[in-house]
């Protein structure tokens, strides 16, 4: 495999570099590279610049906003963009539910959602888990029964990213009670603000809010509003996820993150020298490295392999970038722990406002235990490590 970009290539790599180190605000990306949680405003204003440019959707297709880039040009715009440590579109709108709207949507739903999910004038959240249905999401229970013109929902969503900032959720209901786990389940979207939603808190273990339970009490959601054909929810779920495990790798996070690791370690001092000077610390850190630069060659087997493939057919490799996109991801917060040392174990809210504490130790300490904590989430989410080794096993090595 030749792994040398073209020249037009690289132009492209340079244009993408130069507009998101210069056009998209410093303050947010700084706020971003240093682990803080970034508020509703930021994602949007993000987002709003890249869809002013025409860079909020480029895999769509080009009638609804798509680029017609390459499979190539796609991977470097992605690279870039984590490298600067740019707020990604929300991926809620952009990587999950608009592909499936673009791809099996009505015309209807096209129209009406797809320009506004672009620009985030629509925010959606994702109503995929359950109390009782996480990894195995065939096992969900809220139901959706056929009213008229309505389904009526009833049920609970739980760990639901940003739903307190969402105006609508796309939900994986049970429609056909008597059909095997699969086959019953249906693809909705629902209003948030419809009657009988309720939306609590789940503080997780880094001080945040970014996840919540949904509750359904007799929801009445428009016919109108199923995506594609009654039953076949679970197809459009699976399409879905392929999306998403793909850019649960976030190959170019890693790089910045190395790169701030080597920064702090050159910085920081373990006795009479700095920390990257010692000689187990740069194993592990050489180490990551290899490997990150491994899933790298294989995200761009991923990348190569994309033409030709069957629109709507995942590349079951997605599952292998997930897998270990993750688990380096995680290695690299244990590092920074490392880094930070004992200024790690106090833990530091984000300042409020007017407090005249003056922070312990280095200030990129404070976000060093919250991130290592939060992060444990990404072999977890998105379809947990043990089930892509699950789909590995079945559908590459024929197990």
């Amino acid at each position: 495999m030749d792994l040398s970009f073209t020249s037009d290539e690289i132009a492209f790599r340079d244009e993408a570099r130069r507009f998101f180190r210069t056009e998209i605000p410093e303050a947010i990306r700084a706020r971003a590279a240093a682990g803080e949680h970034l508020a509703r405003e930021d994602i949007v204003t993000c987002q709003r610049l890249l869809n002013a440019r025409g860079w909020a959707v480029p895999h769509w297709p080009r009638e609804w906003g798509g680029r017609d880039w390459t499979p190539v040009q796609v991977y470097l715009y992605q690279d870039e963009m984590q490298r600067a440590c740019v707020p990604p579109p929300l991926p809620f709108n952009t990587s999950m539910v608009g592909p499936v709207i673009a791809e099996f949507g009505s015309e209807a739903q096209k129209q009406h959602f797809l320009p506004k999910i672009a620009n985030l004038d629509i925010w959606f959240c994702q109503g995929f888990s359950e109390p009782g249905a996480g990894s195995d999401l065939a096992s969900l229970r809220t139901s959706a029964r056929r009213e008229g013109d309505h389904y009526i929902v009833d049920g609970q969503k739980t760990w639901t990213t940003l739903a307190q900032y969402a105006d609508w959720i796309f939900c994986l209901v049970r429609t056909d009670p008597a059909a095997k786990k699969q086959e019953g389940i249906s693809f909705l979207l629902i209003d948030m603000k419809t009657p009988g939603i309720t939306v609590r808190p789940i503080v997780t273990i880094d001080g945040g809010r970014e996840v919540n339970e949904v509750f359904f009490d007799n929801v009445r959601v428009p016919v109108e509003n199923l995506v594609g054909a009654e039953n076949r929810g679970w197809d459009y779920a699976k399409f879905l996820l392929g999306n998403e495990r793909v850019g649960i790798a976030r190959i170019g996070t890693s790089k910045e993150r190395i790169a701030r690791i080597k920064r702090l370690a050159a910085m920081e001092q373990d006795g009479e020298r700095p920390i990257l000077e010692d000689r187990r610390f740069r194993e592990k850190l050489a180490l990551l490295e290899v490997e990150l630069k491994a899933l790298e060659i294989t995200q761009l087997r991923v990348v190569a392999n994309e033409r030709g493939r069957a629109r709507g057919k995942p590349d079951p490799a997605s599952s292998i970038l997930k897998i270990k996109g993750s688990e380096i991801q995680q290695a690299t917060t244990e590092l920074l722990m490392q880094v930070v040392g004992p200024y790690a174990l106090p833990y530091q809210s984000e300042p409020e406002a007017g407090s005249n504490e003056p922070p312990l130790g280095p200030e990129f300490a404070a976000s060093a235990a919250p991130t290592y904590f939060n992060w444990r989430k990404i072999s977890i989410y998105g379809g947990s490590n043990e089930i892509q080794r699950g789909i590995i096993a079945k559908a590459i090595l024929g197990l």
